[in-house]
């Protein structure tokens, strides 16, 4: 095992593709941000991203309740 390799970089996601797996408008999924649901980073340009293992953590958080 090389211990010297850095940590994998975080995926991270578009509103849109956060949307499609919650099956939500992507203007929802703002909203959540804005409401500190899911927590969004900013890119250079202003864009919004979401983590990936954030969002994966909300999702099946989300499953569960609607169970």
């Amino acid at each position: 095992m090389d211990t010297n390799r850095p940590p994998a970089p975080e995926v991270l996601l578009t509103p849109k593709e956060v949307a499609q797996r919650f099956r939500v408008n992507p203007k929802t999924v703002t909203r959540w941000a804005k409401a500190g649901k899911l927590t969004a980073i900013r890119t250079l340009g202003g864009h919004r991203r979401y983590r990936e293992s954030e969002v994966l953590e909300r999702l099946r958080e989300y499953k569960e309740s609607t169970n």
